[in-house]
């Protein structure tokens, strides 16, 4: 019964939570690109053990956005479009914290 309880409280303890938003990017209201790529993605991760460690959002956003870029470099006359930001936070027995963040985009290539 003991262990019942026990895997039942470390079950419930554990969760995983999802956030996002969509940036601003380059501004397509003409008709004077075409797409390179698209859904590029970069991540970055940050872990805390009873709330000490990683990094803050802003920086696990950054730190995304160049791997994105490191995978995904970009050429004369190309941005980044439609870029959106999402963010998995797992938390397990309340004691360890896992956050990724993903930065996913297209690339775009504007006519000369």
């Amino acid at each position: 019964m003991a262990l019942i309880i026990v895997v039942a409280i470390s079950f419930a303890s554990c969760c995983g939570l999802h956030s996002g938003y969509m940036a601003n990017s380059a501004s397509l209201s003409s008709a004077n690109f075409s797409y390179t790529k698209m859904n590029c993605k970069g991540t970055s991760h940050a872990q805390y053990v009873l709330g000490i460690g990683g990094l803050e959002r802003t920086n696990l956003v950054n730190a995304a956005k160049q791997n994105l870029l490191l995978n995904n470099p970009l050429e004369a006359n190309q941005v980044l479009a439609n870029i959106t930001v999402n963010f998995k936070d797992e938390i397990y027995l309340g004691i360890y914290r896992k956050v990724t963040c993903i930065v996913a985009a297209d690339i775009v290539t504007f006519n000369k």
